[in-house]
């Protein structure tokens, strides 16, 4: 080949590939800032102790941080009180309030030498003085560790004097000078970085278990019962009747109907005061009496099983009647020519043709079950006694109810964790059958 179009068609090929890359680079931004980011993101407040009902902890801190509004308005009263008790105080006591006060001094003299403290104490001050509030900006500020460490151990050890004093006596209102003496403490922010520690307490936390055990069993029994009865339906609707068009429509009612009313309406029928359908299994006799259904661990799991299958069967059934539209009917004439059974039909031509479709649809519906919320959200809450709570509202009640964001975060890690190890076993599976196929 002449050089020169060896170089244009090399020239040819960096230019198709590239422009491949191109094509396919705004996916993998998508995937990274849909599925990857948010992940990235939880795992990294995942290792922090981050409260938003504990101000010491609202936000991530890596190091030692100072409440310049608590310090600024501590200090300044605890000289005063100090001073006072020592003018107050006779003997010995009064020349050990003394040295208290010039050791308090002296930590809070170290605690200025920061440059950060020393440039915003006087303005916390003057808007103290003036009754007006602290901005964020000038709240917190962060101070060297070994500083911070110094100074708490310091305090700690003019607790316990001041401790010792007021078994002695000596001074006139102990309560006041201790009190501040803590709260000067409690202007320290600690680092609440922590690592893995959420995810060594998930471990070994029985609730987390348990939670993550229902929504197994929640995701077993569901997607089995869902994917025979989506069957049936399918090859229902698949035959050739009066109304099959309006049978279509009305099959996916359930599956239309938004989550949250589905879970609404179901609990009144499960109420065992008034539910219909509790009074229907009391009279024939599945159940005791109709209070069981919500009341119990057992009756409140078949609740939400029952529930989620009357909802969701409809979307398997779709999805498996879209695979029955692909087999050629040729198949069935010659096996019908060949002699061969209904039952023969359906295991030797429409289950072995409907496989990858069975498989999507699981895949499909297994994530979606594992990650089940606001059914059981609606129906039962996670009760009685958490005994119906997934994984996903345990995530939601550390998160949102207790208002724990770095455990919500380890929690919602775990579930990813979980559904990207069922995600890896179905595409395996699926994606060797596909490669089968093609080998045949």
């Amino acid at each position: 080949m002449n050089p020169g179009n060896k170089n244009k068609a090399r020239r040819n090929w960096f230019s198709e590939k590239h422009a491949g890359y191109y094509l396919v680079l705004p996916a993998f931004i998508m995937i990274f800032l849909i599925a990857v980011w948010p992940v990235a993101r939880s795992f990294w407040i995942s290792l922090y102790d981050v409260r938003l009902n504990d101000p010491a902890k609202s936000a991530m801190h890596n190091s030692y941080s100072i409440d310049m509004e608590r310090y600024v308005g501590t200090i300044n009263v605890l000289f005063n009180v100090l001073d006072n008790e020592a003018r107050s105080a006779a003997g010995t006591a009064k020349e050990d309030i003394r040295r208290i006060a010039a050791d308090v001094k002296q930590l809070a003299g170290k605690l200025n030498e920061e440059s950060i403290v020393k440039e915003r104490y006087d303005q916390v001050d003057q808007l103290l003085y003036d009754f007006k509030p602290v901005p964020d900006a000038l709240k917190y500020a962060e101070i060297d560790n070994q500083t911070a460490v110094d100074v708490r151990s310091g305090l700690t050890r003019i607790e316990e004097r001041l401790h010792q004093l007021k078994s002695q006596d000596a001074l006139k209102r102990p309560d006041d000078s201790i009190g501040l003496v803590k709260a000067f403490q409690s202007s320290f922010v600690e680092p609440n970085f922590i690592g893995l520690e959420h995810y060594r307490y998930f471990l070994t936390d029985r609730r987390m278990w348990d939670s993550l055990a229902n929504t197994t069993l929640f995701s077993v029994f569901s997607v089995s019962i869902e994917l025979v009865l989506g069957l049936m339906i399918a090859l229902l609707i698949n035959q050739p009747f009066k109304g099959r068009g309006l049978a279509r429509a009305a099959i996916l009612i359930p599956w239309a109907t938004p989550t949250a009313i589905s879970g609404m309406i179901w609990s009144y029928m499960y109420d065992g005061q008034s539910g219909i359908f509790a009074k229907w299994l009391t009279d024939l006799g599945i159940i005791s009496d109709m209070g069981m259904l919500m009341s119990t661990k057992a009756g409140a799991l078949f609740a939400v099983i029952f529930a989620d299958v009357w909802k969701t069967t409809p979307f398997i059934a779709l999805l498996l009647f879209a695979g029955l539209q692909t087999i050629p009917d040729s198949l069935y004439e010659a096996a019908q020519v060949d002699g061969a059974t209904k039952w023969q039909r359906f295991f030797r031509i429409t289950l072995p043709m409907l496989k990858s479709t069975i498989l999507v649809a699981l895949l499909f519906r297994t994530l979606d079950a594992f990650r089940v919320f606001d059914l059981i959200y609606v129906l039962t809450g996670g009760g009685p006694a958490n005994s119906t709570e997934s994984i996903s509202i345990y995530a939601y009640k550390t998160m949102f109810a207790q208002l724990n964001f770095g455990a919500g975060s380890a929690l919602s890690v775990i579930v990813f964790l979980c559904i990207a190890i069922i995600c890896m076993i179905y595409v395996k599976i699926l994606g060797s059958d596909i490669i089968a196929k093609r080998g045949g």
